[in-house]
């Protein structure tokens, strides 16, 4: 079986290209994808050539880590049904083509048990399942009337705010680009040069700015936390004498795990955690090379995906 992918060929080098897939085994579903989204965090970093090397790493790749489709072919015992609509967290079925993380193509094989079953009336807004995911597995423990802070006002930054006050909490947003501050949010949506709170109990940075840690200790409230949820291309360093006298608090969080797609799924499908107003922009899978430099390079497009649905 064939599918199309989007394939990195090398940096800035985008080609819609025929793969052949791995055929499925005695554990994989074939699932036929409706929609995938553009990550402006990692596959920023893929595309512009600036990725840290992990394991794994290099091009050619198909990048992509939220996909919504339907399965085509599931395993006996899997509890999946034909026909119905799934959340796919990116592949590895590409053959020598590397999956960084593959699950942006027509058609993916994947393991039955990484599928997550979601509502066929979300639509295009399924793929905001793993960045819901990863606001979840950021958020702090959140005392009711607690106020904390978040830098950055895309996406996962809105998810992090919505999270925030369904537990209870007092979000401010840090923004520098004022076309991210505008609108009713619920919240208080600033630029960080206004704010004169020293406060914070939280900080969650998903800003990625490897510069930022001495002004966010700044913030902070004694004994409270700075999250990284970002992802940082340059090393993080920080004056410790500030630090010492808060006894700040620095915490890593990475990608989001099982749990955190099941609780996100959950609080999405009782209505407690709208995603609603958080894709911008729509391009055919076709447009792809477009796509990419738009969402990398419009301030306005929150969030970009890609329509397979019309790709064989």
């Amino acid at each position: 079986m064939d599918a199309t992918a989007v394939v990195l060929e090398r940096p800035e080098q985008l080609a819609l290209t025929r793969l052949p897939l791995t055929p499925a085994g005695e554990g994989d579903a074939v699932v036929a994808v409706s929609w995938s989204g553009i990550s402006t965090g990692t596959e920023r970093l893929l595309w512009s050539g600036r990725m840290p090397s992990f394991p794994g790493m290099g091009y050619p790749l198909v990048p992509g880590y939220e996909s919504v489709g339907t399965v085509i072919a599931a395993p006996e015992g899997s509890g999946l049904e034909i026909g119905q609509s799934v959340f796919v967290p990116g592949a590895r079925c590409f053959g020598e083509v590397r999956g960084l993380f593959g699950g942006a193509a027509s058609h993916l094989v994947v393991p039955a048990d990484r599928l997550v079953p979601i509502d066929a009336a979300l639509g295009e807004q399924g793929v905001l399942i793993a960045l819901a995911a990863t606001a979840y597995h950021a958020l702090a423990g959140i005392t009711p009337g607690e106020r904390s802070l978040i830098v950055g006002h895309g996406v996962l930054g809105r998810l992090l705010a919505r999270l925030n006050r369904l537990a209870g909490g007092m979000p401010t947003v840090w923004e520098t680009n004022p076309v991210r501050r505008e609108g009713a949010f619920g919240y208080p949506v600033i630029a960080p040069e206004t704010d004169e709170r020293r406060d914070y109990a939280t900080i969650t940075d998903v800003s990625g700015d490897s510069a930022l840690l001495d002004t966010l200790i700044a913030r902070l409230a004694p004994g409270g936390q700075i999250v990284l949820a970002g992802f940082y291309e340059a090393p993080l360093a920080f004056a410790f004498p500030p630090a010492f006298l808060r006894e700040a608090r620095i915490r890593v969080s990475a990608e989001f795990r099982p749990a955190d797609l099941a609780a996100v799924t959950a609080l999405v499908g009782r209505g407690a955690l709208s995603l609603s107003g958080l894709i911008t922009h729509r391009c055919p899978a076709a447009e792809a090379q477009a796509a990419y430099r738009t969402a990398f390079g419009d301030a306005a497009c929150l969030k970009m995906i890609l329509d397979w649905r019309a790709q064989p």
